[in-house]
């Protein structure tokens, strides 16, 4: 125990990212739970009540044009796109990761219907088994909607799934539940080689490691903004659209927000030029100022998406090194990648009565989650979680197991 104390201490004396901490507000709990809900960057307080008392209060409606809250969704999504590897232009924020789904899945099976205008038409869509519930609801009813059939495919598998009748495919890049990483280029061109839309859900992989949306040519990509990005409970969400394809893009929630002049009040709808063609309704200003504020973090610290990388893995691989010394064996069984190219950044142990152990765990002071039936999650946020505070979970961890047993 001394030794994995002291090789906490040492890693934690040469992480760059180490003075990052202060920039959140944390007390003495080792959080690892920013994979569902990100820490209080310090700074969003201040500015959020600068948003409400003086740019709400006392600029009020001028606001739309002072305080540029008309033209936001726009631009914090251009501060979104370097951290997913996408250049400016290319996303919007609004709406929650749902909507943004459904959104991107009907305009590619739309897209696709104009490709195959003539041919044997493209009426199917492949949707990822193991994702986040959320997506397989909006999926369905896509399908319904565009007269699709929908089949869930495991990721690893799609290639060998894919056909002429494939209009989209609908995958994760990190799974919710066990943290693997798919293959987002691999997966992306066998799509594209048959002649489909791939539409990537990155909520558990933007802000925890180099997605490189250009680079790889992905379609469409939705994201949430409240894990690893920390914009705060029921932060927008953002939808990227490739720059070739906005165009195109066809949505199926045309609000007046979305359209090209949104004050014309014209009967008739005439989609914006460029990323406006994702909005629908009125922007939810509190929220999306709020994270726009918790973005400084990545600017004014000039954060790398690399040096983050590094230290999520550094920070899962000690993880993984520190149960395996302290929890009893045959009572935690790790269901996360062991390889770096399959991992995200968290860890998934499968162990009986998770739900009863993460309870005892939150009362000593490490926060996870628990998912059905037996999986304790642990998410590992690299701006705020040091390497002290995994020697700390483990040890937790295992006292709370030996009882257990």
């Amino acid at each position: 125990m001394s030794e994995l104390k002291s090789a906490a201490e040492e890693l934690d004396a040469a992480d760059g990212l180490a003075a990052l901490r202060g920039r959140f507000v944390l007390d003495d709990v080792v959080y690892l739970d920013g994979n569902s809900l990100g820490a209080l960057p310090a700074h969003v307080p201040g500015r959020v009540q600068d948003v409400v008392r003086r740019q709400w209060g006392e600029l009020r409606i001028r606001s739309w044009e002072e305080s540029g809250w008309w033209t936001a969704p726009e631009r914090i999504g251009d501060r979104i796109a370097p951290l997913v590897g996408a250049a400016a232009g290319q996303i919007v924020v609004g709406d929650s990761t749902s909507v943004n789904v459904f959104k991107a899945l009907v305009a590619a099976v739309r897209m696709a219907a104009e490709d195959g205008a003539g041919g044997p038409g493209r009426d199917e869509i492949l949707v990822d088994a193991t994702t986040f519930p959320t997506d397989g609801y909006i999926a369905e009813s896509a399908a319904r909607m565009t007269g699709c059939a929908l089949r869930p495919v495991a990721p690893a598998e799609v290639p060998s799934a894919l056909g002429e009748r494939t209009a989209a495919v609908l995958l994760n890049h990190v799974d919710y539940r066990t943290g693997r990483l798919h293959d987002l280029p691999g997966l992306t061109a066998a799509v594209h080689a048959a002649g489909a839309y791939a539409v990537w859900d990155l909520c558990h992989s933007a802000g925890a490691l180099p997605v490189g949306l250009d680079e790889h040519g992905v379609d469409l990509a939705v994201g949430c903004t409240y894990k690893y990005l920390n914009g705060g409970p029921g932060s927008p969400a953002y939808l990227y659209v490739r720059r070739d394809l906005q165009p195109r893009f066809d949505s199926p929630l045309p609000g007046w927000n979305s359209h090209a002049e949104p004050f014309g009040m014209r009967p008739g709808y005439e989609p914006a030029s460029g990323a406006p063609r994702g909005r629908v309704g009125t922007p939810d200003i509190l929220s999306l100022l709020a994270l726009e504020a918790a973005l400084d973090v990545w600017d004014e610290d000039a954060v790398s998406v690399e040096a983050v990388r590094a230290k999520s893995l550094a920070l899962t691989d000690f993880f993984l090194r520190c149960v395996a010394e302290y929890v009893p064996d045959g009572r935690a069984e790790s269901v996360t990648p062991v390889a770096h190219a399959e991992r995200g950044s968290q860890v998934a142990l499968r162990c009986d009565d998770a739900g009863d152990v993460m309870k005892r765990l939150i009362e000593r002071g490490v926060v996870g989650d628990f998912r059905a039936p037996d999986v304790l999650r642990f998410g590992f946020t690299p701006l705020y979680v040091g390497f002290a505070d995994v020697e700390r979970a483990a040890r937790v961890l295992a006292l709370t197991l030996g009882e257990a047993g």
